[in-house]
């Protein structure tokens, strides 16, 4: 088995064509489906499942792309070592992130760190935290800044933590309060994020240790969505207290014994070069917080 016909397969695997994986590859497409046919008699068992419009993986296909996910990524982590020894930063840098990372203010990491290692190729993904720590788990991405509560079986250090408020609208009764307390939320409609998406898992834990039975009205996948329906009154959420800062016309008003939501940076089993070095600007407090 050769490495060239792993980064093959993944290719195919990922495209689910064999014509667009080469031509991602840059070779000949007979060329890379001989390729993937001397890797399935090498293992023994088709790996992919061909039709004349795409093709799908067989069991065996989806086995064996995790570990060769890995593998490619360990050799680029072995590539990146040598070249850091050598005072050389180069390769590839795949970032994942939630919406809104409070206290790191991601632009400004990847500016800096693409100012001191322009050699490295940064991609950046925004998703949800289920999606990102799958995607680090499966070697898609080097790192991964999540909801911590989302981390897993994954090496995580914990970013920053922040107490949840109670955004509603202006001419909501809650407005006019001081402070809250979860049992008050009890009969509201709520709008959050999509289940796997920011704060969702940690408000879904607290509701639930408050027996504070609730109903999800609108479900959405950013911030500012979250905050314009929150301010025109289709719903309650609670929310970092950080989006106290974001302009709308929603509303904050505290709770008492308020849950804590926070962000963590996760890494697979192997950490490359480049993924260390901005852990390090991360983690020292280097470039955080703009403002």
């Amino acid at each position: 088995m050769e490495l060239r016909q792993l980064e093959y397969f993944v290719a195919v695997a990922e495209e689910c064509h064999f014509t667009r994986a080469a031509r991602r590859m840059h070779v000949a497409q007979s060329g890379l489906s001989a390729s993937i046919r001397a890797l399935e008699v090498e293992l023994g068992a088709p790996l992919f499942v061909r039709s004349t419009r795409q093709v799908e993986l067989t069991q065996a296909g989806c086995a064996l792309l995790v570990e060769a996910r890995r593998a490619l990524a360990a050799v680029d982590a072995a590539r990146d070592a040598v070249a850091a020894v050598q005072g050389l930063l180069r390769g590839t840098l795949a970032v994942g992130s939630i919406q809104c990372l409070h206290a790191v203010h991601l632009a400004a990491v990847l500016a800096r760190f693409h100012e001191l290692h322009p050699g490295v190729e940064v991609r950046v993904r925004q998703a949800g935290s289920d999606e990102l720590v799958d995607a680090v788990r499966a070697g898609r991405l080097d790192l991964a800044f999540v909801a911590s509560a989302h981390v897993g079986d994954l090496r995580s250090s914990t970013v920053d933590s922040e107490p949840m408020v109670v955004a509603c609208a202006a001419d909501h009764p809650f407005a006019q309060r001081e402070a809250l307390r979860l049992a008050d939320l009890a009969g509201q409609s709520f709008v959050d994020f999509n289940p796997g998406w920011g704060t969702r898992e940690d408000t879904d834990r607290a509701l639930a240790e408050a027996g504070v039975d609730r109903r999800v009205a609108v479900e959405v996948n950013d911030v500012h969505s979250l905050l314009d329906f929150v301010g025109f009154g289709l719903g309650v959420a609670l929310v970092p207290e950080s989006f106290r800062h974001k302009q709308s016309r929603a509303r904050f008003v505290a709770l008492e014994a308020a849950p804590v939501t926070g962000s963590s940076v996760v890494t697979g089993g192997t950490v490359g070069a480049a993924a260390a070095v901005l852990l390090d600007m991360v983690l020292e407090g280097r470039v955080l917080t703009a403002g």
